[in-house]
């Protein structure tokens, strides 16, 4: 057993959860515009997009703990990695060399479907790799990259990957799907720098919680958190999602109380971590009702 905690720690999967609610996604309008999907191809998108997730996991434990950054964070149920690394410092190699063998398992089932579907996904699967790998070493030290990469990889990359491997072809049903859980992605990743902006600005990282600091920070997640229910009313309005993917609001019952507790709790870890915990509920729980919506549509 400890082998196998030892194996799976940096690669944080209880958050790996998040990737089949945004593959749903990309399914679920393949569903609606075609009708049928090929299953083995959806399995393969499924599991090259897992690979990704794991990766740039693993990726992002192995360099916190290569910076000293592990040593320093404000370790929370949702944020600051799994903390492996710090108590098992013999593992980094380990941490590393799962990194590499997911991002390989994602290149050769993404090369499979460049022989299948053609360049047109290229674009997407070279942008892919470039945020798993430059996320944590170099993205995190700009504060725009580092807000839009984490929704980049599993709004529009994820969804509209899914959706072209299953239908040959990007649509606009597709892209504005992925907004959802672009802007949701994004706003995960902001929240969870709140506890450590100290440990993250002490190795150079610079995202907008150290820039701007964590009350107007806070002011961006509620906006971007609404932007994410805005996509999936402007899609039904365009005629581009199902009127049944309004199901997808429902978890406003539980982003508005979030959106105001994270203002009043902005400067204070300790109020903070029940949010963290509502805010990674939104983000599965939203998308997945959102591919719902669809395949009832």
């Amino acid at each position: 057993m400890n082998n196998l905690k030892d194996l799976t720690g940096p690669m944080r999967l209880p958050f790996v959860i998040l990737t089949p609610a945004c593959v749903l996604v990309g399914l679920g309008t393949a569903v609606w515009s075609t009708g049928e999907v090929n299953t083995i191809y959806f399995i393969l998108a499924l599991i090259g997009a897992i690979a990704a997730h794991i990766s740039v996991n693993a990726f992002n434990e192995y360099f916190d703990f290569k910076s000293g950054l592990d040593y320093r964070t404000h370790r929370t149920p949702f944020s600051g990695g799994s903390g492996t690394l710090p108590e098992r410092p013999e593992l980094a190699r380990q941490a590393l060399s799962v990194a590499i063998v997911a991002i390989i398992i994602t290149v050769l089932i993404g090369f499979f479907f460049l022989r299948i579907r053609g360049l047109s996904l290229l674009p997407l699967g070279a942008l892919g790799l470039l945020i798993i790998i430059a996320y944590t070493p170099w993205f995190t030290r700009n504060p725009i990259l580092c807000l839009l990469a984490p929704g980049l990889g599993f709004g529009p990359l994820m969804v509209m990957g899914t959706n072209f491997v299953l239908t040959g072809g990007h649509s606009w049903t597709s892209f504005i799907a992925s907004l959802v859980p672009f802007f949701l992605v994004n706003d995960l990743l902001l929240l969870n720098q709140f506890p450590d902006i100290e440990a993250d600005q002490s190795v150079g990282r610079r995202h907008l919680p150290i820039i701007l600091g964590r009350r107007v920070s806070s002011l961006i997640y509620g906006t971007i958190l609404l932007l994410a229910y805005l996509s999936i009313v402007l899609g039904v309005t365009l005629g581009h999602l199902p009127p049944t993917s309004l199901i997808g609001l429902l978890t406003l019952l539980i982003a508005i109380p979030v959106i105001i507790g994270v203002y009043r709790s902005a400067e204070s870890v300790e109020k903070l971590v029940p949010f963290l915990g509502l805010n990674v509920i939104i983000n599965i729980v939203t998308p997945t009702l959102v591919a719902i919506g669809l395949f009832l549509g």
